[in-house]
């Protein structure tokens, strides 16, 4: 049998299997015979609709179905997506938007779903598709980050989503007005499009029962079993929804989309399966973006320098709708990590949230922590530098004590545990941060500019506290678990198994991870807010422990002693007075033989008590080349506070797809839209996706403070490279800049933009 030591990295599973091109990927195992689904999508950003012709489309070559809200409508389903509102100030909801399946009288942003075609080919769709007669009255496009502009919403005035407030913003401004240093600083944060590996689709079928089967690449399955259940008004015993391998997902695969309820809706029409995969182009218009939102900053200091108080006040592009949590990313989950890893006593954060004729932003790998701690750390490394202080001991001067924790925020959030001191000393020595000096002066001998940059990140573990796990003993003698979350790409299938085997003494080659199937497993929370590993390990652990208890009876009865004589030491039992030690495979085949049914299933499902609070720090060094404004990133390391691990290469991944996540942000990717809702970036020959070129070599150490918030100490990895790393670069490039007389930067950073700053700037110095 395969045993690993604690923390043991070992070789991903599923590597072979992808590698090799036997993943089932959605379009690999798409029903024989489907019919494929094209959608027609607005060309225009905001218009209302005066003609929808179909009846050619309809006439068209191996066409099924063309289907629009008028379908929908006389099918008798829920034409509406619903989504979550965050409360005002004043008390009152958030504007609460009907967003179609299938766009109703108006169009709010372009490729918003209009129609879908279903054809025996995609070509055959496209084809009929060209022959819809789409006629509109335009009605001006509102794309700025500001109240004004064509209303998209009867019940949003001047566009206004929401206007939301965290804390006392008398009293802040009261302590920020008399304080010993007041810093300002405004801060932009640049929508991005997610771009995962996989574009998004989805097949569905019907069965003879009347039973709906949906496929789509998703982050978990049960979100969209409740919403078929309400969109089609029928039992959710007669929905089943899978997920099959998923190419990645961050966020921007969690929620369900129109093409979803559409497909599903042709496939019952057509009386055949339904399948669509989306083309990039087509995913860049659709997809929710991500970030986008502009910050007022201010941070007080007394005259040692010590944090006063803190404001945030925001606004965030929402786009044409309410997205399922859009209303919550900049607001409710940006105030869990509001304020960092300092001990800021007075602090406020208000939000205004505006819809415009843009593509709808939701979650995206961090969902509200990266931009919060954006925002905290260009903050506090641009206070140093006007102060004329160290940034890395103006951090150290204002982190929380050990000693006061458990410590609540002034969000009213309670951090278990952290010793922040530690964990940036490790990165200074790590980082050489002595020896920048150095390096420094050999860039300039070589006519660059070059500059450190560091973040503190703290970041909070989001989602749903509960999950399930259920093992199963098959017949060929092995293990079967059952896993309520979903792998997009992360190495699920390996670090599950992993654990289950050094808690279980299961071997490890005998077990199955079973994922994405509301059939199969009852409850599930799905994958995102880095809560994966925790939380599913926390039910798998929780799952043994029924398992083993459950079978010390049935044990005791077989060997003919008293249950007490029955022990489990880890990995198999032990009966006392006696030399057998039956392990848990062993005993499952005993109960099989004995007609035991009810012995070779177990399941548990736990909550969590508290959250988890990763936190780390990145220091990145980047070099300017003075000339062209051309950013590379030189040097990046980075030291994290991950509790106990417990597949330390699996932690390491992640971190690296987080930070080029973050180097991508920082240095080349920026959505465009033009002043009438166009989008100017909608392929890979405009919009600039991070190269391997981009990303250096990143040295990755732990520092681990284990909390006591789950039985393991464990924290969540997933989303804190990306948390960390925005800060890191921008830092990066004003340290470079400072000397130049810029003071102020914004991502990207490309070429065109620095030289730009900088230029700008010496003129202005002229």
């Amino acid at each position: 049998m395969q045993k690993f030591g604690e923390s043991q990295s070992v070789k991903r599973r599923e590597d072979v299997r992808f590698l090799t091109g036997a993943g089932g990927y959605l379009d690999d195992i798409a029903p024989q015979g489907a019919l494929h689904a094209y959608f027609f999508r607005s060309p225009v950003a905001h218009a209302r609709i005066t003609q929808l012709g179909l009846e050619d489309a309809r006439a068209a070559e191996g066409v099924h179905g063309v289907f629009d809200a008028a379908s929908l409508e006389a099918g008798q389903v829920d034409n509406n997506i619903p989504a979550s509102v965050v409360s005002n100030r004043d008390g009152t909801k958030g504007a609460e938007t009907k967003r179609p399946v299938l766009a109703k009288d108006r169009v709010r942003f372009v490729g918003e779903t209009v129609a879908i075609v279903v054809a025996e080919s995609l070509a055959l769709a496209k084809d009929a598709a060209e022959l819809i007669e789409f006629d509109y009255e335009e009605l001006g496009a509102h794309v700025d980050l500001a109240k004004g502009g064509a209303a998209l919403h009867d019940n949003a005035p001047e566009n206004l989503a929401f206007d939301y407030g965290l804390g006392d913003a008398a009293a802040t401004e009261a302590t920020l007005a008399a304080s010993a240093h007041r810093i300002k600083l405004s801060i932009d944060d640049n929508r991005i499009i997610v771009n995962s590996m996989e574009a998004r689709g989805a097949f569905a079928e019907w069965g003879e029962d009347g039973r709906l089967h949906v496929c789509f690449g998703g982050q978990g399955v049960w979100g969209l079993k409740r919403a078929m259940t309400r969109f089609f008004g029928i039992d959710k015993a007669m929905v089943r929804i899978t997920n099959p391998d998923v190419g990645g997902g961050f966020g921007m695969k969690g929620f369900s989309y129109p093409e979803y309820y559409a497909v599903a809706f042709a496939a019952r029409a057509c009386g055949r399966p339904v399948r669509w995969f989306a083309d990039r182009s087509e995913s860049m218009l659709s997809d929710n973006a991500g970030r986008d939102l502009v910050s007022e900053c201010e941070l007080g200091f007394d005259a040692d320098h010590k944090i006063t108080a803190y404001s945030v006040k925001t606004r965030c592009n929402i786009g044409a709708y309410n997205s399922e949590f859009a209303q919550f990313i900049q607001t409710d989950l940006f105030s869990k990590v509001f304020c960092g890893t300092y001990d800021i006593q007075t602090a406020y954060l208000g939000v205004e949230g505006f819809f415009t004729n843009t593509t709808p932003v939701d979650a995206y790998r961090g969902a509200g922590r990266p931009e919060a701690i954006y925002v905290l750390e260009r903050m506090i490394d641009y206070a140093a530098r006007e102060l004329g202080v160290s940034p890395m001991e103006l951090r150290r001067k204002n982190f929380i004590n050990v000693d006061a924790f458990p410590y609540t925020t002034p969000a009213n959030v309670t951090y278990d545990c952290g010793d922040f001191r530690k964990v940036l000393k490790r990165i200074e020595d790590e980082a050489d941060v002595a020896g920048f000096a150095a390096r420094k002066a050999d860039s300039a001998a070589r006519g660059k500019l070059r500059g450190l940059g560091t973040c503190y990140y703290i970041e909070s573990i989001l989602g749903d506290p509960s999950e399930s796990a259920a093992v199963e003993f098959t017949e060929d003698g092995g293990a079967l678990l059952f896993v309520g979350t979903q792998s997009n790409g992360q190495g699920h299938e390996t670090v599950y198994a992993q654990f289950l085997s050094d808690q279980s003494g299961i071997d490890y080659d005998k077990i199955t991870v079973i994922q994405g199937d509301s059939d199969r497993i009852a409850n599930g929370g799905g994958t995102g807010g880095s809560r994966s590993v925790t939380v599913q390990n926390t039910a798998t652990l929780s799952t043994v422990q029924v398992m083993v208890k459950a079978f010390v009876p049935f044990l005791a009865e077989e060997l003919g002693v008293a249950e007490p004589d029955v022990t489990w030491e880890g990995d198999r039992y032990r009966v006392s007075g006696s030399n057998q030690t039956p392990d848990l495979l062993t005993v499952a085949e005993m109960a099989r033989a004995k007609g035991r049914e009810d012995l070779l299933r177990h399941e548990s499902r736990i909550t969590l008590d508290a959250r988890s609070f990763p936190n780390g720090a990145h220091v990145a060094e980047v070099e300017i080349d003075a000339e062209t404004g051309e950013v590379s990133v030189a040097k990046y390391t980075v030291t994290d506070d991950f509790g106990n691990l417990v597949h330390p290469t699996l932690v390491e991944g992640q971190i690296h797809g987080g930070i080029a996540q973050g180097i991508g942000q920082a240095l080349t990717e920026h959505v465009v839209y033009d002043e009438d809702g166009q989008l100017l970036t909608a392929s890979f020959m405009d919009y600039g996706m991070p190269r391997a070129d981009d990303i250096p070599m990143i040295a990755f150490y732990t520092e681990p403070v284990p909390t006591k918030t789950n039985p393991m100490g464990m924290k969540g990895c997933g989303e804190a490279g990306t948390v960390g790393a925005l800060a890191a670069v921008a830092n990066g490039v004003l340290d470079a800049v400072w000397e130049t007389g810029v003071r102020k930067v914004d991502m990207p950073f490309t070429p065109a933009r620095m030289w730009s700053m900088m230029q700008a700037d010496a003129i202005a110095a002229e």
